[in-house]
């Protein structure tokens, strides 16, 4: 998912867009664990970038998208860029202490 949301609607409070795009956002990550996993792979993982532009956008963990949106959302920013791409990965063990 690469998609640029805008935070500015005639009719609508920008808190509600926000409110929409992180819904948005779970929806589709949501869509993508469902997924069927390759073989030897234990959980899909993604890869999720957020900026004001896609040029600017840095590198997040999915779990800090909705925080990054209400940032936004509270900064005043028109609109801003998410990217969220899933990929198959493997659990790794603890290193024991």
């Amino acid at each position: 998912m690469r998609k640029t949301f805008t935070l500015t609607h005639p009719k609508k409070k920008r808190e509600r867009l926000a409110e929409a795009a992180v819904a948005d956002i779970r929806k589709y990550i949501k869509r993508e664990r469902k997924k069927e996993l390759p073989e030897g792979v234990d959980f899909w993982d993604f890869d999720c970038k957020f900026g004001p532009t896609a040029d600017d956008a840095a590198v997040v963990h999915v779990a800090e998208l909705a925080k990054a949106i209400a940032t936004a959302e509270k900064d005043g920013i028109e609109s801003f860029y998410v990217e969220v791409i899933a990929k198959p990965a493997t659990r790794t063990k603890k290193p024991e202490a």
